[in-house]
């Protein structure tokens, strides 16, 4: 009965938890002023924090003036309590982050060492055997694809497929049911017991969240919630206010320029973070909340009110910096706080990999951090979130064994996903029995990634892809909640040894600070050294011209890190040095004799990873002597120093 500030309210002193209800508004049905009032419609709260009942499809939630009561989507009041105790939030630093986005239930569904009563739910993710995995792969924070309350589309349901990547949102605050092994009443209670799960092994949880559109679609879509209680304050009307302006493609967009839009996403991100204790939020299209008017716009009031919250400023922010409107993609344009998923840095890696000529000049940009994209502002390499695969897209196996998708299961011939995926198949489409094409697609995998773990920056690794997993050359698997898209742990000799080489190098990074410097390379003599922090290379030793990097043949490149200029702090705050490092690079066809240790005297190198020969006895090269780089390989080589480095 009350109405303050633009929002209506009211107070049900005896309705107590387990209460089931749902919301009836009455108003004006005018679309063409932008207003669907209609008082036959039950709505689901905005800020439910639990669901009773799923959506259950009938014209009556779409078409106007029928009474959708027995088939609307229901809340559930909740008892919020949980015994958190001493749980404590990792709070690990971006320069030693490593992400691992899965999908609740695809993570565990298959998994055999899961309690099977558990599998596919977020107490799976809880599992020692979950849990196993991840501390051994040595990742620091899941990202999971969204977790929030969606609804499957009615042209899914009705080809009996399902939403299964969720970015198709309807309740802000509430958790997916779906997903909860103690039934739909448990959902909360069971989320954050995972999450303290994860916090105990020192696990960060990122959510993937979905703040620019709603499950309510275009103007023939189902009114369901935002639509029936206030359609022309919660979305972007087009001028024909009957419709609206649409930068998501999935029908509409929500208008955060609005003051109570915006303070719903805020609410609901503070929930998550006091309530549910996340540790961070990616922001799927991030460029369409930026948007003021039209254009997007990186002083907007979102920003700002993130950036000043004491909240939401302190947990890590990622952006997907692009959406489907004019001039969306806004790949290093986020302000200071966030870190993007660098869509620049996938697309190089994948063209170097892939043979493409005149891509290394853009490569050491991207191995070095992306400061042409990140520095001008004072942003630090910790900004550019770098990926090679994604749940959208092929995976790392399929990466390498497909040039064409392959998306004919999801029912639309082909048509959906990407067309243009910079894959490469290594000469055979698909599954194969010839033991070169299969020997080289295994060394592709360790070329991306050992490329994506020593990049500068944060490494995004997809789940699955340190153990191969295929997806049959689908790269648009959001429909496909099945085996197809789910982890398949009966891993293989050549897929358990994937894992192994992964665990490597991810001991490897986390060991050594040359490898996840908090700041951008000068490319300059620092500290009064006559050593500069990083050198390019030539294969005959000497340093890379402008010219050179010029040359649109070049597929080869050396990268000389001294670790000697790189320092961080110890638990008691001394300074730790960690060792020199020399990473070569060759796409090529043909192996490359790559001259050594030019740059230093009284020193050998040490040969700790070669992708062409990675389970081989560690080899030590003298000064000046020549590496045998293999074609299409990386190899990193430690320096040994017998004394003091002397510059030559």
């Amino acid at each position: 009965p009350e109405n303050t500030n633009q929002v209506w309210h009211g107070c049900l002193p005896d309705v107590k938890p387990g209460q089931i209800y749902g919301y009836r508004c009455h108003g004006p049905f005018d679309p063409s002023h932008g207003h669907r009032f209609d008082s036959r419609k039950v709505l689901l709260d905005p800020y439910a924090k639990l669901i009773a009942r799923d959506l259950c499809w009938d014209n009556s939630v779409q078409e106007p003036e029928r009474d959708s009561a027995p088939f609307a989507p229901l809340a559930r009041v909740v008892d919020t309590r949980f015994g958190w105790n001493n749980d404590r939030a990792p709070r690990t630093p971006w320069h030693e982050t490593v992400v691992y986005e899965l999908h609740v239930k695809g993570f565990t569904k298959q998994h055999p060492d899961v309690p099977e009563s558990l599998r596919g739910t977020y107490a799976g993710l809880a599992s020692a055997a979950a849990i196993e995995h991840l501390r051994g792969l040595g990742v620091t924070a899941v990202e999971l694809l969204p977790v929030h309350y969606h609804v499957d589309e009615r042209f899914l349901v009705e080809r009996n497929r399902l939403n299964y990547w969720g970015y198709n949102t309807l309740g802000f605050f509430a958790p997916n049911p779906s997903y909860a092994a103690s039934g739909p009443e448990g959902a909360v209670r069971e989320f954050k017991a995972m999450v303290k799960q994860l916090h105990g092994a020192n696990i960060e949880v990122i959510l993937d969240v979905v703040y620019n559109h709603t499950a309510e679609g275009d103007h023939e879509g189902p009114t369901l919630s935002l639509r029936g209680i206030d359609n022309a304050a919660y979305y972007r009307l087009a001028t024909d206010h009957s419709r609206y302006v649409d930068f998501t493609g999935c029908g509409n967009s929500l208008n955060v320029a609005h003051p109570r839009t915006l303070q719903l996403i805020m609410d609901s991100l503070r929930y998550w973070v006091q309530e549910m204790h996340v540790d961070g939020f990616r922001f799927d299209l991030a460029s369409a909340l930026a948007r003021e008017l039209w254009e997007v716009d990186r002083l907007s009031t979102f920003f700002d009110i993130i950036h000043q919250d004491p909240i939401l400023s302190e947990v890590k922010l990622i952006a997907e910096p692009w959406d489907l409107g004019p001039s969306g993609y806004q790949v290093g344009n986020f302000p200071v706080l966030w870190t993007e998923w660098n869509g620049k840095y996938r697309d190089c890696v994948r063209r170097f990999w892939k043979g493409n000529g005149g891509t290394i000049g853009e490569l050491a940009s991207r191995l070095s951090g992306s400061s042409d994209l990140y520095a001008h502002n004072g942003r630090r390499p910790s900004a550019s979130l770098n990926f090679i695969t994604a749940h959208d897209g092929f995976t790392l196996r399929d990466l390498v064994s497909y040039n064409q998708k392959h998306n004919e299961a999801n029912g639309e011939e082909n048509r959906d996903g990407a067309n243009e995926n910079d894959s490469w198949n290594c000469g055979a489409e698909g599954p194969t029995n010839d033991p070169a094409v299969s020997a080289l697609r295994s060394q592709q995998q360790r070329n991306f990634l050992a490329t994506l773990l020593f990049s500068q920056g944060v490494p995004m690794l997809l789940a699955g892809d340190e153990i191969g997993q295929t997806q049959n050359g689908n790269n648009n698997a959001y429909c496909q909640d099945s085996p197809l898209a789910w982890l398949d742990w009966n891993l293989s000799a050549e897929q358990r040894a994937l894992l192994d080489f992964v665990r490597e190098i991810m001991r490897l990074r986390k060991t050594q600070p040359v490898f996840r410097r908090r700041h951008f390379f000068q490319g300059r003599p620092i500290h009064g050294s006559e050593i500069k922090d990083l050198y390019w290379l030539k294969p005959d030793g000497t340093e890379m011209s402008d010219r050179d990097w010029e040359s649109g043949f070049a597929r080869c490149l050396g990268m000389v890190l001294p670790g000697d200029q790189i320092t961080e702090l110890g638990k008691h705050g001394e300074r730790i040095a960690g060792d020199s490092f020399t990473m070569l690079f060759n796409a090529g066809d043909e192996a490359i004799s790559f001259r050594l240790g030019t740059r230093q005297r009284n020193v050998c190198w040490t040969c700790v990873l070669d992708t062409a020969a990675p389970y081989a006895t560690k080899r030590t090269f003298e000064q000046l002597s020549e590496f045998p780089l293999q074609a299409r390989s990386i190899a990193v080589l430690r320096a040994d120093l017998s004394s003091s480095p002397t510059t030559t």
